[in-house]
Order: C-alpha cells, then sequence, then structure tokens
C-alpha cells in the first residue's frame, strides 16, 4: 500500500519558519501597539516572520480581545509599499493567503496564468478543498466560475481539473500506454494528459514519466512543448515540473526576484518545504537564495524576506 502523502497537516517538516520558543503573545501585543503609534518598522518587521502561522492567529485574536482593534488595521497605518503586503500577508492563514493570490491573479484587466498554476499545481487535494472554500468565503464567489470566466479552451479544462486534484491509484503500463499513443497520433489532443496527471499520486506520476521518458528519449516537457501551445502548453509543462520536482520548479520561479513572485513563494512555503526550495536555488544559480535576496532587496522588505528565507546554504 502506497502511502497516504495528503493529510490534514497543512504544514510541512522542511520548513525555514518554526514556532517561536516562548512565544508570549501579551509582551508581543505590547510591542507592537508601541510600534505602531511610533511607525517602528523594524520592530514590525523583527516580531511578524519570526512567528510561525498558528502564532500569528492565535496573536491576531488575542491582539483584537486586548485592545478592541484589528491587528491588520494598525499595520496599516504604520506600514506602506512592500513591507505592508508582506506583513499583511503573513497574518492570513495558508488556505486565506492562497485564495488571495489566485483572486489577485485574475482581478483587473489580463490573467495571471503562471500563479494560477504556481498554486493549483503545487497544492494537494486536500489544501486545494480548503482553498476553494475559503476563496469562495471571502470573495463570495465561486473559484471554479471565475477560472471559467477568466481563461477559455483547453487550459480552463486543465484548472477546472486540478482544483479536483485526485491523488488516485492507477496503472504504470496503462498510463504510459495512454500517453505514449497520444503522442503518436496525428492529431494532438489534451484530454488524456488533463485525466491522467490530475488524478494520479504524484509518486505514480513520477514513474509514468520516467518510463515515458525513456521510452522517447526526451524530456516530458520538451515533447509537450512542440505537441501544444498557448497557454495549455504553459499549463501541462508547469504541472509536469511540479510532479517532477516542486522545489526546482518554485527555485526557477524565484529567479525572476520579482517582489510579487518572491513574496507569494516565501510566505506560502516558507513553514512547508522552503529548504528543499534553498537547495534547488543554490544548485541552479551557484548562490544561495538568502545572498540573492540581500542583493536584490532592501530596507525592511528585504529584512521581512530573509526573515521568511532563514539562513544561508
Amino acid at each position: 500500500m502506497e502511502p497516504d502523502f495528503d493529510t490534514e497537516m497543512w504544514w510541512g517538516t522542511l520548513g525555514s519558519v518554526r514556532p517561536f520558543p516562548n512565544f508570549r503573545p501579551d509582551s508581543d501585543i505590547t510591542e507592537i501597539q508601541d510600534a505602531c503609534r511610533r511607525n517602528d518598522v523594524a520592530s514590525l518587521v523583527r516580531i511578524l516572520p519570526n512567528r510561525d502561522n498558528a502564532q500569528r492567529q492565535s496573536l491576531a485574536e488575542a491582539y483584537l480581545t486586548t485592545t478592541s482593534k484589528e491587528l491588520s488595521v494598525d499595520l496599516k497605518k504604520a506600514l506602506s509599499g512592500d513591507v505592508e503586503k508582506l506583513l499583511l500577508d503573513l497574518l492570513l492563514p495558508p488556505d486565506q493567503f492562497d485564495a488571495q493570490r489566485l483572486h489577485l491573479a485574475m482581478k483587473g484587466l489580463g490573467t495571471d496564468e503562471e500563479t494560477l498554476l504556481e498554486v493549483l499545481c503545487t497544492r494537494t487535494p486536500s489544501q486545494l478543498k480548503a482553498i476553494v472554500l475559503a476563496y469562495n468565503n471571502m470573495y463570495k464567489k465561486d473559484l471554479e466560475k471565475d477560472l471559467d470566466g477568466e481563461t477559455s479552451g483547453d487550459f480552463t479544462k486543465l484548472l477546472l481539473a486540478l482544483v479536483k486534484k485526485e491523488a488516485g491509484v492507477g496503472s504504470v503500463n496503462q498510463d504510459f500506454k495512454s500517453l505514449y499513443e497520444e503522442l503518436t497520433a496525428e492529431k494532438a489532443s489534451a484530454s488524456q494528459w488533463i485525466s491522467i496527471l490530475t488524478t494520479r499520486h504524484p509518486d505514480h506520476l513520477k514513474r509514468v514519466l520516467t518510463r515515458l521518458e525513456g521510452h522517447v528519449g526526451k524530456p516530458v516537457t520538451d515533447i509537450l512543448e512542440k505537441r501544444f501551445g498557448g497557454d495549455l502548453k504553459l499549463g501541462l509543462t508547469t504541472l509536469v515540473r511540479c510532479i517532477q520536482n516542486s522545489a526546482a520548479y518554485l527555485a526557477k520561479r524565484l529567479e525572476s526576484m520579482k517582489g510579487g513572485i518572491v513574496r507569494g513563494v516565501l510566505v506560502s512555503h516558507c513553514e512547508e518545504d522552503l529548504l528543499t526550495v534553498r537547495v534547488a536555488f543554490l544548485r541552479a544559480t551557484g548562490c544561495s537564495l538568502y545572498s540573492t535576496l540581500e542583493k536584490r532587496f532592501d530596507g525592511h522588505f528585504q529584512s521581512g524576506l530573509l526573515a521568511l528565507c532563514r539562513a544561508e546554504d
């Protein structure tokens, strides 16, 4: 029997941010209130990124009880720019933060397909269920309807299948055969790829893709890039990269060093698997993520990102 990796536990054990020892909400509340009054951003950055998410939720609840004010409201008065976005992001539970990322990716003119794919491809079925519920509650909208309205064609079918992702058991031989037959067919069809890649356990899919690559002598991503086009090509290749090595995929995302992408990945993964992403980043670039963040960013935003990254490799 294969192990059940899709548990109720949200955070993993390969995160860079761990529970803060001797956590005392009362002490934090006093410091935060004083920092907000004095616009002492350095103190706020010292406190919030150094607590884990559960502690931040407890702190926000205690803050409301003690002061009769929302912590986020007071933070907005003291903060601005990228560091404001970072600390407010850290106050959200993981499912709400990912729901917010999906919402912002579809808000306004144009759609950020890459962020949609990052969230949907790197989350487990149970996490996705929580994200869908959070999205519907936060925005009073249906996530699937929004995805359908913002995208089109087979790319939409892929996104909707990812939202309902399963980690089922299949036959490696049969799945290999189905995908190989699709590759050798005269007309390209995404249906088999979407069906198989969104309904099987990642370990099963790794075996299928490894066998397929051995048979055709090329990386599956190279094959898909030639066989499909547009957003569907982006979607399928992203999904395959996440299945094969999600840490390497996230490290590649971080190489852009764009503030929004870096903030999104670090907040999403700092308590889950950022240690593996750091290793993948070092392997891909020859430079540690910590040093790269130091060179690319400055000020309080840099300090907050470094607190989440935690250390050199």
